[in-house]
C-alpha cells in the first residue's frame, strides 16, 4: 500500500541529503509549467530547503494561455522566479535548420522547444549557483513520454520512481490547492493532452505498471511496445569499452 505521507517525508529528507552532498549553498532550479509534476516538485523542494533556496523558471513559447497557473504556483509557494520566453529562440533555430535545407518533421518541431527549455534552465542554474530538478514521473518515463536531453534531463529527480496516481497523492499531502494537482496534463507543445497523445489514460497505465493488469489487449501491447522502444531514454549512453594492450 502506498503511504503518501511517509513517502513525502522521505522525499523531503532525500532532497536535503542531496543538497548537503552536492551543493550546500545551491538553489533548486525548477521549470514551472503549472502542471502537477513541476508544482509538486517545487513544493517538495520548498519544504526541504526553504522558499529562499528554490527558484522557478517559467518558459512560455510565445503566448501561453495558462501561464497564470504557473504564476499562481510561485506566488503560493513564495519562491523567486523569472520568465524566459523561448518563442524567438525556437523560431530562430527552426529557421536555421531550414536554411540548412533540412525539412523539419513533427517530432523535431515538438522536441526542439523541450531541449531549449532545458538549455535555459541550465543557463539560469549556472548563473545563480543552482541544481536543476528533473520533474518527470514513472508513468511518463515508462512509455517514453519525455524528450531526451529535454525534460528528461536534470541534476536530481524527486518523482521519477512514482506514478501519476502516487504523485497526486503526495500533492494532497503537501496541501497544495487542487488546481495544481488535478490540472489536465498536456505537453504545452503539441496542443494535445497527454492522454490524447498516448491513446490511454494514466489510470490505466499506472494500474498496469504497479499491478500488471490491463484489460484491453490492444492498449497493453501499445504500452509494452512504447516501453521497449523508449528504454534508451532511461539508460546510460552505450560506450565502446577499450581495453588497452
Amino acid at each position: 500500500m502506498f503511504e503518501a505521507g511517509k513517502v513525502k517525508d522521505g522525499i523531503v529528507q532525500w532532497i536535503q541529503n542531496y543538497f548537503n552532498k552536492n551543493g550546500r549553498d545551491c538553489l533548486a532550479i525548477i521549470g514551472i509549467s503549472g502542471g502537477k509534476d513541476s508544482s509538486i516538485t517545487a513544493a517538495l523542494c520548498t519544504k526541504a530547503l526553504g522558499a529562499d533556496r528554490v527558484f522557478g523558471v517559467l518558459m512560455p513559447q510565445g503566448e501561453q494561455a495558462d501561464i497564470g497557473v504557473s504564476l499562481e504556483l510561485v506566488n503560493h509557494l513564495g519562491i523567486s522566479h523569472c520568465v524566459i520566453n523561448i518563442g524567438n529562440c525556437v523560431d530562430s533555430l527552426l529557421g536555421a535548420v531550414k536554411e540548412g535545407e533540412i525539412t523539419i518533421n513533427r517530432q523535431a518541431s515538438v522536441n526542439i522547444p523541450a531541449r531549449i527549455r532545458m538549455t535555459a534552465l541550465y543557463a539560469v542554474s549556472a548563473t545563480v549557483n543552482g541544481r536543476v530538478a528533473n520533474t518527470c514521473n514513472l508513468s511518463e518515463d515508462w512509455v517514453g513520454y519525455s524528450t531526451k536531453f529535454g525534460d528528461s534531463a536534470g541534476d536530481f529527480s524527486p518523482l521519477s520512481r512514482m506514478t501519476v496516481t502516487e504523485i497526486k497523492a503526495i500533492g494532497r499531502e503537501l496541501k497544495l490547492p487542487p488546481k495544481f494537482i488535478d490540472k489536465t496534463p498536456e505537453d504545452g507543445l503539441s496542443g494535445m493532452t497527454d492522454e490524447e497523445n498516448l491513446g490511454f489514460s494514466y489510470a490505466v497505465l499506472d494500474k498496469y505498471i504497479r499491478d500488471g493488469i490491463c484489460d484491453d489487449p490492444v492498449i497493453k501491447d501499445k504500452i509494452d511496445r512504447l516501453h521497449k522502444n523508449n528504454l534508451h531514454k532511461q539508460e546510460l549512453m552505450p560506450c565502446y569499452e577499450f581495453i588497452g594492450i
